[in-house]
């Protein structure tokens, strides 16, 4: 049986967004959240999870409209504005948060398995490197910030023991 790039690719997608093998996949790490949770503060200041939701949704956001050819739109002036969250603690906005992020993973995937050799050497806007070279990169960004979740979570007493 061969093995593509894509191939590669999608294993990488599942196992960050949700199936669960080494690492704990953000589907996982987000799971039963509340809003009062995803709002809470780490002891010592750092973002909240849903700061980080926030983050993760304009990233992936973002590379989604590129690789469907579309322009992602304004871009914020630093890494930090993409941190955006609320304090409010209403349940109504956290699962709208928790849909957008469902439905952007799952248009991602849906992209990525359809790729083409030719699509995954094409130079990435930014970089000029590969799409494949910063796909491959760009995928780590979840699993990071699905540890970050699960590190906060643990702060809070919320992660499955």
């Amino acid at each position: 049986m061969s093995i593509t790039p894509v191939d590669l690719l999608v294993v990488q997608k599942d196992n960050t967004w949700d199936v669960e093998e080494w690492i704990v996949p953000l589907s996982t790490a987000l799971e039963g959240l509340t809003a009062e949770q995803a709002a809470w503060a780490p002891p010592g200041g750092g973002n909240t999870i849903w700061q980080t939701v926030n983050h993760i949704n304009y990233y992936n956001g973002r590379m989604l409209s590129r690789l469907k050819g579309i322009e992602p739109g304004p871009r914020f002036e630093t890494n930090e504005e993409s941190f955006n969250g609320t304090g409010v603690q209403d349940e109504a906005a956290w699962e709208d948060v928790l849909a957008e992020t469902k439905r952007i993973q799952l248009e991602l995937r849906e992209v990525i398995a359809s790729l083409t050799a030719e699509a995954l050497a094409a130079p990435y806007v930014n970089t000029g490197e590969s799409y494949g070279h910063e796909l491959s990169r760009w995928m780590l960004h979840d699993a990071y910030h699905a540890g970050q979740i699960v590190l906060i979570r643990r702060q809070q007493g919320s992660w499955r023991s």
